[in-house]
């Protein structure tokens, strides 16, 4: 029987297994994928024989455009990696950019950032799994979530004055403190989740449809996760509780009383209530770091990379120097290169930079736990219906931004 393709769509489709597969494509553009993602699947029937997973149709040129910027204009392109939980994205680039420089941001600024990378990381699991369900059909679980999240993401337009791609960190600091009432609003939107998510729990958790489709489906063992290099949520489904904020803490984390919740079998729906957890672990170390935040200044006052005050530029001859020269030429990281994580709402989210000791960076290399996590994919589809990638995919989390970056 002679099984060779006289076309292969993909040499690793060269063969197939027999001649009643039916190669087709699932993407690279389709609702399903969130993104732009292609899925070449061999099927039999409804049942998934194998798969190739192509990403690479939304490229950015990320980590190319940081080599003509300054350290400091490259904040708004660290936004638009994961843009779910941009500020995540913002602080893990101040910080690696502060280690090399040797300048450390205030307490406040320092409580801040991990009060919001944790509002961001809820934000983020907001948004999978409420896409998630709604593609399984459970549409009033999603309108609970989106809306939740509709007024987190109000609230941070508040803070920051954009709804998505914020820019709010710099290097030595944030670009400013809370506004007034930013916390009593906070507290409001906490109650409200614990409302809302409570609901979301009564829905689904033990509901017949939700549990076929989602338990003993996608499951990944701990050993094929960890070989593929996956963290985050997916990792932790496996029953393996790695997470960067217990075992290297950075930030104020090494301060706050929390978990790390992990699942049982790495199937979707452990990796729905992981996500779930977290977030409830989330709300618990904001509400410990409203009470722990300390007063005092969000923004080092160090020349390198602070801008002077502006009555002071418009004053002094020294100020307006140093603004200058900070806009224009960029603060001067030390020569040198570093590797530095923060725990993204999606895995391990690292910065290895490279520095001249210019004002423009040599190199700046993202690990982006969306792109790693797209080449074990095939193991989570693989001997499963065609129905199933829908909300396997889903419980992924694949963010395109940082993934094809």
């Amino acid at each position: 029987m002679n099984t060779r393709l006289p076309n292969p769509v993909r040499p690793a489709f060269e063969r197939v297994e027999s001649d009643d597969a039916v190669i087709v494509n699932i993407g690279p553009s389709h609702p399903a994928t969130h993104g732009t993602v292609q899925i070449i699947a061999a099927l039999d029937g409804e049942r998934v024989l194998r798969t190739d997973v192509h990403c690479g149709y939304l490229h950015r040129g990320f980590e190319k455009e940081c080599e003509s910027h300054t350290w400091h204009n490259l904040i708004p392109y660290v936004d638009r990696l994961n843009y779910c939980s941009a500020l995540i994205n913002d602080f893990a680039y101040c910080d690696a950019v502060e280690r090399m420089m040797g300048v450390e941001a205030p307490p406040r600024a320092r409580y801040l950032r991990t009060l919001l990378s944790e509002y961001s990381r809820i934000a983020d699991h907001l948004t999978c799994v409420a896409a998630s369900l709604m593609e399984l059909g459970a549409m009033t679980a999603f309108l609970y979530l989106v809306m939740l999240r509709d007024y987190m993401y109000e609230h941070m337009a508040d803070l920051t004055g954009a709804r998505v791609t914020y820019s709010f960190g710099r290097i030595g600091g944030l670009a400013a403190d809370l506004p007034e009432g930013w916390l009593t609003r906070l507290d409001e939107i906490l109650n409200k989740y614990d409302d809302f998510v409570g609901r979301v729990h009564g829905l689904v958790d033990r509901n017949r449809i939700f549990i076929d489709r989602m338990r003993d489906v996608g499951v990944i063992s701990t050993a094929d996760a960890v070989n593929w290099g996956y963290t985050g949520p997916i990792l932790r489904s496996t029953g393996v509780p790695r997470d960067l904020r217990k075992d290297t803490p950075y930030l104020a984390y090494s301060e706050l009383d929390f978990e790390i919740p992990v699942g049982i079998k790495g199937d979707n729906y452990d990796r729905y209530y992981v996500r779930m957890r977290e977030m409830d672990e989330s709300v618990y170390m904001i509400r410990q770091l409203v009470e722990m935040l300390p007063a005092g200044p969000v923004m080092t006052d160090d020349r390198r990379c602070a801008l002077p005050e502006k009555h002071l530029v418009y004053r002094e001859i020294e100020s307006l120097i140093n603004h200058f020269k900070l806009i224009i030429d960029g603060p001067r990281v030390p020569a040198g290169e570093i590797y530095w994580a923060h725990e993204g709402a999606n895995g391990e989210l690292g910065f290895y930079i490279v520095s001249t000791g210019e004002g423009v960076p040599y190199k700046v290399h993202v690990r982006s736990p969306s792109f790693v996590h797209m080449g074990g994919v095939h193991k989570m589809i693989d001997g499963y219906q065609l129905a199933d990638i829908i909300p396997t995919f889903g419980s992924i989390n694949m963010i395109g931004g940082e993934c094809d970056r």
